[in-house]
């Protein structure tokens, strides 16, 4: 059995309500879905908001996505757990996990058609290098492997870190040949090629 290590998981010891006028990324995210009419596609989405507001407006839409998310917050992962007592049929649409993103594998991952992560670079700290966790990069490159071809991942350009998002798609382009389809609202989109 392997040693373990004494570092804590970095997680948020807080939750985000939602707040259109701060932080407008999973709205207009739902929004973009919207007038592109997406439907039947796999959606990861990092940061699930106390809200779940991607997850449960998804569901709701009758478009037949699905929504990964991941949580680095124990009440807003608390909070879907109480989403999906109160309404189990949720859980045919929407899952989220707890865990650190920087931990990401991609033999854990599906298929995916569109990648948010929004909070690229807010939350990685000198934590996540006591346990070995990847860097923005690796994980922007783990999430390009499992997109499907002409699938996209977008940041949020409102970020106090978008400058990291920022190098993040730079990758993208430089190393997997994605192109840079422009902003929506304070979205920044980044296809893959297929």
């Amino acid at each position: 059995m392997a040693a373990h290590s004494m570092a804590k998981l970095n997680h948020w010891n807080s939750t985000w309500t939602l707040d259109e006028a701060q932080c407008p990324c999973d709205l207009h995210f739902l929004d973009y879905l919207a007038e592109q009419r997406v439907s039947g596609r796999n959606i990861f989405h990092m940061g699930t908001g106390v809200h779940h507001i991607v997850g449960l407006k998804t569901a709701d839409a009758g478009r037949n996505n699905q929504v990964l998310a991941i949580t680095a917050s124990r009440d807003e992962y608390t909070a879907y757990i109480d989403l999906l007592i109160d309404d189990p049929r949720l859980g045919f649409s929407y899952k989220a996990y707890f865990g650190d993103l920087y931990q990401s594998d991609a033999r854990m991952l599906p298929a995916l058609d569109y990648v948010t992560l929004f909070h690229a670079g807010e939350y990685r700290t000198a934590e996540n290098d006591s346990y070995g966790a990847l860097t923005d990069e690796q994980v922007g490159l783990i999430f390009a492997e499992k997109l499907n071809p002409g699938g996209e991942i977008l940041f949020y350009t409102g970020s106090f870190a978008y400058d990291v998002a920022g190098r993040v798609g730079a990758a993208l382009m430089a190393k997997r040949g994605f192109a840079d389809a422009g902003r929506y609202k304070s979205l920044h989109v980044f296809k893959k090629p297929g």
